[in-house]
């Protein structure tokens, strides 16, 4: 039975999924303080403050939830989002180029961000109020909150003021943080399963899927890498290569969690295919916080899934066409010639950097950047070419509704 489960569709909402990530995520970061306050372990604290904006970012993006309360997805918050996505990767990826500013932010989003949802909950008419008279499955709702909102506070004073306590209570503060995260997150699951309506009720404005989201952030993230490794090729910018595997890992894991895409093609989004999304998860968050400890396995594991990804994404594309090539008389619509191009580039890109991931010095570090940052660019104009397709397909459905 058991092993029949884990084959099952997961039953996981994209809110769960994100939440379960940043539990997972001060969870790891209290266990690994423990050895860090010792001293038998390095830390990297940019890795952690970085990783937290990517979260932050991810959560504003997708669902329109800011650290101040849920807000309508519109084009201006998709914007903040993308900005705070960006500032969280570059702080990933040098260490204090941004100074104070990440840690300035993540102390907004946490200390007055958790004050402001703790004083939502007890005033709005929807929330507190609400959850009591319905009791049940709401009563864990109100602790899972409550708690969360009180912690966050906290936590936002300790980033601002990190001598307020000794690293080993800080790491007892981020594991209590952690668990009261994933518990927030499966109460939120089981009312999400239960009424279903309480999910996404404010959708907003800007119609972009979850996967064209994470295309987005994954396009922001190459293109930044790219232009940064610029600079660091030349000795002009330090450069942490273990946060940046922890973050590709942890993009690899959201995209997992939330659609089951992964780097060598799309699988159905099965209890399994969560585990490993949380299992990518934790290694990327490893990475990113404790420099060094997984560079070499990560790299091996990166370079490979791009190979194959490229390799699998050039075979879909190519194979098509050489089994069934077009008729003469067969009008192609542009789109789908950009679309094959797209893909047909994609591939190759992918083929480039996993294989200069695995192969040192098979391609000068300039080199690697400038393939990243034409990997990001595909992206972005790969998004753009589904939206377009999605507003045709739209289009034409709406056509034949008229007509019949």
């Amino acid at each position: 039975m058991a092993k029949n489960r884990i084959f099952n569709i997961a039953d996981l909402p994209l809110e769960v999924a994100i939440l379960l990530i940043a539990g997972l995520m001060m969870l790891i970061t209290g266990i690994l303080l423990f050895p860090v306050s010792t001293g038998a372990l390095p830390y990297y604290e940019n890795g952690l403050y970085g990783l937290l904006l990517f979260i932050f970012a991810l959560q504003i993006v997708t669902l329109g939830k800011t650290p101040f309360g849920d807000m309508s997805r519109s084009k201006p918050l998709i914007v903040i989002g993308v900005i705070i996505a960006a500032i969280g990767i570059v702080t990933c990826f040098i260490p204090d180029l941004l100074s104070q500013i990440p840690r300035i932010l993540l102390f907004i989003c946490f200390a007055p961000g958790g004050f402001l949802l703790l004083l939502q909950m007890f005033l709005s008419q929807e929330k507190l109020r609400t959850w009591v008279k319905y009791g049940g499955i709401f009563k864990h709702l109100i602790v899972g909150c409550g708690a969360v909102y009180v912690l966050s506070i906290l936590i936002g004073l300790l980033i601002l003021v990190q001598s307020m306590l000794t690293t080993a209570m800080t790491a007892v503060v981020g594991l209590i943080f952690g668990v009261a995260i994933i518990y927030l997150a499966l109460v939120l699951r089981k009312i999400y399963l239960t009424y279903p309506e309480a999910e996404n009720t404010n959708p907003g404005t800007v119609e972009l899927s979850t996967d064209k989201m994470m295309l987005l952030i994954t396009g922001v993230f190459m293109l930044l890498l790219g232009i940064l490794l610029i600079p660091v090729n030349l000795s002009q910018l330090p450069f942490s290569g273990s946060a940046q595997l922890g973050l590709l890992m942890v993009i690899f894991a959201i995209q997992m969690l939330a659609s089951g895409s992964t780097p060598i093609g799309p699988f159905p989004r099965n209890w399994l295919m969560i585990i490993f999304g949380l299992l990518f998860a934790a290694l990327g968050i490893i990475s990113s916080i404790i420099p060094g400890i997984l560079v070499k396995p990560l790299t091996i594991l990166i370079g490979l899934l791009n190979i194959i990804g490229g390799c699998i994404t050039l075979v879909k594309t190519l194979l098509p066409r050489l089994k069934k090539p077009p008729k003469s008389g067969g009008q192609v619509p542009p789109i789908l010639h950009k679309l094959f191009a797209t893909q047909l580039i994609m591939g190759f890109l992918s083929i480039l950097f996993g294989s200069s991931m695995l192969v040192s010095h098979l391609l000068p570090g300039l080199v690697v950047g400038v393939v990243l940052f034409a990997n990001g660019c595909v992206l972005m104009y790969l998004m753009s070419i589904l939206l377009t397709l999605d507003k045709m397909i739209s289009q034409k459905a709406k056509m034949s509704d008229a007509s019949s």
